[in-house]
């Protein structure tokens, strides 16, 4: 008989081969609707920071590093890193595109890039889940300063020529990520 692990490698796991979500809980999340069902995993890290782990896990465009702070000056709980994503979606005016590993699949004219986004947000359900942070996957970016004008109608940013090439809005869909506990 295997003595057991000691109270440090307890790592609480369903399942014996480490993973915290078994194939039972997966699939009775899935009939509840989710299609968006994080699976992970509890490694220890103790000689990592989460810019060394970025250095190593990240290598490649459309990553980030998110860190939190509570009250302006303590570090958060969570850092995330968010590795190369495969999707994203970009908008510029009313047209928006769909890329997947940085190349256009689709695009969209004459829409309201907004409507298309938040069309996109309800289509994916995630559940909330204790073991994990409030953020465990999904869309990540910005919404530049001309976004507005998709809600003031009066704003017309249209004359002025963006030189720089930059998209308004820049959404990754993040779903491979490396969370650190701090």
């Amino acid at each position: 008989m295997a003595s057991p692990r000691p109270a440090a490698y307890n790592t609480g796991f369903a399942n014996d081969n480490g993973c915290a979500v078994d194939s039972q809980r997966f699939q009775q999340l899935a009939e509840q609707g989710y299609n968006r069902i994080p699976v992970w995993r509890s490694i220890a890290a103790d000689l990592d920071t989460p810019l060394s782990v970025y250095l190593k896990l990240a290598d490649g465009p459309n990553a980030f590093l998110l860190e939190s702070v509570e009250g302006g000056e303590n570090w958060g709980r969570y850092s995330i890193i968010g590795l190369p994503c495969r999707r994203a979606w970009r908008a510029t005016g009313r047209t928006l595109e769909a890329l997947e590993y940085g190349r256009v699949i689709g695009t969209r004219d004459d829409v309201d890039p907004l409507t298309e986004i938040d069309a996109l947000v309800q289509s994916r359900k995630a559940p909330e889940l204790d073991e994990l942070p409030g953020f465990s996957g999904g869309l990540v970016g910005y919404f530049g300063y001309e976004t507005v004008a998709h809600l003031e109608p009066k704003l017309d940013f249209s004359a002025k020529p963006d030189e720089l090439g930059v998209p308004e809005i820049l959404l990754l869909e993040a779903e491979e990520l490396a969370v650190f506990d701090n």
